[in-house]
């Protein structure tokens, strides 16, 4: 086993006196092509390319003498340092830090991140990643191979959004590219490279006295979530069919909206589900036939300070051209477009009836499509406070389907 680790951060500033003497007295060092070709490497030190930190790890953990390991940034940060540490290696890490990339991106954009997300977008997490820049004004995605910008402008389709490119930051070779995402896709990018993703209302922007990193869920929304809205009540003052706030609070519980996930709300209406969907940090798509209804959600979104995209057309044809949904909710269209939307495979499905046989066919194409029914018989009663009168009663049937394991 290695008698010392140390992890030395690299931004392309000269390096530390600590960094320094931990590389002298290094009898192997890891790290990428341009960490090795560093004046201050021994030349005697075995020299071990980063590809797979994993496979690095194993390496070092069976190497007699004393390790170093060159990351760019902030090696604990989104690094290496989580895999070194990793109790199968069994070795004692020291970390020498740098400023992140992130960090150093930012700064060349000259904006504050105290209110950006922070996502890894490798090949696997991509539509992920893609998800948040959906959800959230203002993001930094830590990039990769076949994951850069050119991959998150095609995914990111029908979604404006300014890129900020930071390519090779801390090298003479670093570039800040700044362009609209429909342009980046038509572009080669050098790696690595970090990409800000900067758009929606609020973007640029910066609370007067922030406090938590990220995203404030508290910031420009109401207290509570699955209450009534204007939009919802006709003109008896009664909700429409499908529109009641429990029967909206019940849906949200069983589909469980998250941030990295893309929500399909089809038959949006005045936009209550989705606004509060997005109000968890899922990616949003907004879908009825409707303009007005479209005008609506938009107005919804617009006074909670949440981000989603609308689309106008009749399901279930206009749901073709939409990216993959993780959950879907389902306010109008009845069998066909549950069949349409069982197609697509998402995790969890959530529609409603007013009748028994409208409930039973959807719960039979639910289970035709390779999903768990759940049905359940939903009543709801509102009160006058003053004498206990009912002033209003909503009756549906709840169907939610969840994706069973193994299913095509």
């Amino acid at each position: 086993m290695a008698d010392r680790v140390t992890v030395i951060g690299w931004d392309g500033s000269p390096l530390t006196a600590a960094a320094r003497s931990a590389l002298s007295a290094a009898t192997l060092v890891a790290g990428a092509a341009h960490h090795l070709a560093l004046p201050e490497v021994p030349p005697g030190a075995e020299r071990v390319r980063l590809g797979s930190v994993g496979l690095a790890a194993r390496r070092i953990a069976g190497h007699r003498g004393t390790a170093v390991v060159l990351a760019d940034g902030d090696p604990g940060f989104f690094g290496v340092v989580r895999t070194l540490r990793a109790p199968e290696h069994g070795l004692e890490v020291e970390v020498v830090p740098a400023v992140s990339s992130v960090a150093a991106a930012f700064a060349r954009a000259g904006m504050p991140w105290d209110d950006a997300r922070v996502v890894v977008a490798h090949q696997r997490t991509l539509r992920r990643a893609v998800n948040v820049c959906r959800a959230h004004p203002k993001v930094a995605v830590l990039t990769s191979p076949g994951a850069g910008p050119a991959e998150l402008a095609l995914l990111l389709d029908g979604v404006h959004r300014t890129f900020v490119v930071c390519e090779e930051l801390g090298t003479a070779r670093e570039q800040v590219s700044v362009l609209t995402s429909d342009k980046a896709a038509d572009h080669t990018w050098r790696d690595p490279n970090v990409v800000l993703v900067i758009g929606g209302a609020g973007g640029t922007g910066a609370s007067a006295a922030p406090w938590l990193m990220g995203h404030d869920p508290a910031a420009g929304a109401v207290r509570g979530w699955a209450g009534p809205t204007e939009e919802e009540h006709g003109s008896e003052g009664r909700p429409g069919a499908g529109q009641d706030p429990t029967l909206r609070a019940v849906q949200l519980a069983r589909l469980g909206p998250r941030t990295g996930d893309l929500v399909w709300d089809v038959g949006s209406a005045g936009g209550a589900f989705a606004v509060e969907a997005a109000r968890f940090g899922a990616a949003v798509i907004a879908v009825d036939a409707d303009p007005a209804a479209r005008a609506r959600t938009e107005a919804a979104a617009r006074r909670d300070g949440v981000l989603l995209q609308t689309v106008t057309g009749r399901a279930p044809h206009v749901l073709e051209s939409l990216p993959e949904p993780d959950v879907v909710r389902i306010g109008a269209g009845g069998v066909p477009v549950v069949t349409a939307c069982a197609d697509r495979r998402p995790e969890r499905i959530a529609a409603h009836a007013t009748t028994r046989d409208e409930a039973e066919a959807i719960g039979s194409a639910l289970a035709d499509g390779g999903y768990a029914v759940e049905t359940r018989l939903l009543q709801t009663v509102g009160l006058d406070p003053a004498d206990w009168t009912e002033r209003e009663r909503s009756v549906v049937f709840l169907l939610t389907g969840r994706r069973t394991t193994g299913a095509p």
